[in-house]
């Protein structure tokens, strides 16, 4: 068994801590990780909940989207990432087509809890989600809505663009977050939406929102942990920040991110949209 020379403080994190935390306006710090040696040092730093995301088919193993990663690759990241862990809930992405019927994924999102060790799983998608949410939600598996720029959807988005800059756009997925969180999800990611509608959306639901390019006003952030470090390759998206690059070793840049999450220094205005 993997273990950690550096025990994190706290007991260990949960969904109703990450209610708590949002009630008591507490910022929520959220990262990747793929294996058991980061995933160590991210739950050393102070990190509450640590994602093994289909963004691992970019930035391990170099595909051009998230689209090809299965679960079996979920699960594998997600058992080696869980042997690092000891206080940061461990959450994990459904790929792409693994959710499409619900008897489908309540297969697959157990399999990413009894298998993988995750704690509560994320999908993609808004309204159309929400039968789905409320089939796996009153069955016992803790979901995470994603919402805004969804990267499973990128060949009928056309490319990584801000979502909801639009009115009737920013309506829709207002209504996307109200629908889900209705539909019984524990949490709420907002990916690449302007501040002002992410602050909207936030105000209106009563669970935790996470963002990531979504502005400062939402109860947590998230990155990729490469972007964190600085070694994610090609072109860097704008809400990326290099915190190795200020402190000039990985415990140290983990540390200032989370930081900078609780308070409030990141993002900055040149991180939003």
């Amino acid at each position: 068994m993997y273990v950690s020379s550096q025990a994190p403080e706290g007991p260990p994190v949960s969904v109703s801590s990450l209610r708590k935390m949002r009630e008591e306006s507490t910022p929520i710090a959220c990262l990747t990780a793929y294996d058991a040696s980061f995933a160590a040092r991210v739950d050393a730093a102070g990190t509450d909940v640590v994602l093994v995301g289909d963004s691992l088919g970019m930035v391990v193993q170099g595909l051009s989207s998230t689209v090809p990663v299965t679960v079996e690759d979920i699960i594998y990241h997600c058992r080696a990432t869980a042997r690092g862990l000891q206080r940061a809930l461990l959450m994990a992405d459904m790929p792409f087509a693994s959710y499409a019927m619900p008897e489908q994924a309540i297969r697959n999102g157990a399999r990413l809890m009894q298998e993988g060790g995750a704690q509560m799983v994320k999908l993609e998608g808004g309204l159309l989600q929400a039968e789905l949410v409320h089939f796996m939600t009153s069955r016992g598996i803790p979901v995470c809505g994603h919402i805004g720029l969804q990267p499973q959807f990128i060949h009928r988005l056309g490319g990584y663009r801000v979502q909801g800059r639009e009115r009737d756009a920013a309506e829709a997925m207002l209504d996307d977050a109200r629908a889900l969180c209705e539909a019984g999800v524990d949490l709420l990611l907002l990916e690449c939406v302007p501040a002002e509608l992410a602050k909207r959306i936030t105000g209106e639901v009563s669970v935790p929102v996470i963002g990531i390019g979504a502005g400062p006003d939402v109860d947590g952030q998230i990155l990729v942990l490469y972007d964190v470090l600085g070694i994610t390759p090609g072109r860097k998206p704008r809400f990326a920040k290099d915190f190795l690059a200020e402190t000039g070793n990985i415990p140290d840049a983990l540390s200032a991110y989370v930081a900078a999450v609780r308070d409030k220094t990141y993002p900055a205005p040149e991180h939003c949209f």
